[in-house]
């Protein structure tokens, strides 16, 4: 095997970890040097991770050191949520792990939120991947690519001598049928269906058994199809936006999209049943494409689905490392993620991105 991860933690975040990390993780490929790495530090290193980038360049025998910071981490055998920790997957044989160039796809990305320039997010390519995350949302938030910080805040990766199949699930169980938006300014839902916002979505929530009174607005998503309406919800042609405020005065939804009139919605809720189904049916669609195992996993779920999503464990990450039980796997919980959806790059919340790699 030529790919394996290691997570290591401690009190304190010193460079001596990601000495570790790639240490155990060579040893455990049988590798004396990677040919690249995917580096993931916690959010204790942001403030100043180049000490720590050098050093897993020098331990791991090469520059390709590629990677972010983010608040919990992840492999196939151990997780961390708020402590000092670094978590590694080396790559050997055959894989590399090099910028992308125009006309590469599926590209591995990594931004911090102030990175997101939406020319880069929307360009061509076929992008998967995530957002640099911290505990508290105020940063600073780090990526690097080739061993160094990106100053974009942002980088862009491919591999070759692999193959990958890109998956997305968004977890989400819908409480309406799609309506079109019949009066929106810029963010703020007026209407839809030619009625209240806030009151078509209290209309949605009897098949909860609660009334909107109590209800936690951030469980609740404004869905925006893509493409032909029909068949849209079981195709997966959505995304869903988080709910930012509702005014009970007027009526209004805003949420973070600028929306035009005409778009169809749908109201849907967050639910840990729901987004454990979704992620069982993406495994099955995934696994059925192929009967080729794969040879390694990067997964990228968002940090509101992580354990306290799940009542404490995280079903996500169970979910996968029980179908593909010993599979090197390495990810990250972040601010959000990047895929491929109806053509286009999309910015995603509370949703998770999940790629298999073959050789």
């Amino acid at each position: 095997m030529s790919i394996a991860t290691a997570l290591v933690r401690s009190h304190l975040a010193r460079t001596e970890l990601v000495h570790e990390a790639i240490e155990s993780a060579l040893d455990r490929a049988g590798l004396h040097y990677a040919n690249a790495v995917l580096l993931f530090l916690s959010d204790h290193y942001a403030q100043e991770p180049n000490a720590a980038l050098h050093e897993a360049a020098r331990v791991a025998g090469c520059l390709q050191i590629d990677g972010c910071c983010a608040a919990g981490l992840f492999t196939e055998s151990d997780q961390t949520m708020g402590e000092p920790a670094a978590a590694a997957m080396v790559f050997g044989g055959d894989i590399q792990l090099r910028h992308a160039m125009p006309g590469d796809a599926p590209v591995l990305s990594f931004a911090a939120p102030g990175g997101l320039d939406p020319t880069w997010l929307e360009s061509g390519e076929a992008r998967f991947g995530a957002i640099a995350s911290d505990s508290d949302g105020q940063g600073p938030f780090r990526v690097w690519s080739s061993g160094r910080v990106q100053a974009s805040g942002h980088c862009n990766l491919t591999f070759t001598g692999a193959r990958l199949r890109i998956g997305l699930t968004q977890g989400a169980r819908p409480l309406s049928e799609p309506r079109p938006i019949t009066r929106v300014i810029g963010h703020d839902i007026m209407a839809v269906g030619g009625k209240l916002a806030l009151g078509s979505l209290a209309q949605a929530l009897p098949q909860l058994g609660r009334a909107i009174d109590g209800m936690p607005l951030h469980l609740f998503m404004a869905g925006i199809l893509h493409g032909a309406p029909e068949h849209a919800l079981a195709e997966g042609r959505y995304q869903l936006l988080p709910i930012l405020s509702a005014n009970p005065d007027n009526g209004v939804v805003t949420v973070p999209a600028q929306l035009a009139e005409g778009d169809q919605l749908f109201w849907a809720v967050r639910q840990a049943e729901a987004a454990e189904q979704e992620l069982r049916a993406l495994l099955d669609r995934l696994g059925s494409e192929t009967l080729e195992p794969p040879a390694f996993g990067l997964f990228f779920p968002c940090l509101g689905r992580g354990p306290g999503f799940y009542g404490g464990e995280d079903r996500d990450l169970a979910l996968v490392t029980e179908r593909y039980p010993g599979l090197p796997l390495i990810g990250f919980y972040g601010n959000g993620e990047t895929a491929r959806l109806n053509g286009m790059n999309r910015l995603l919340q509370y949703s998770a991105v999940l790629g298999l790699g073959y050789c």
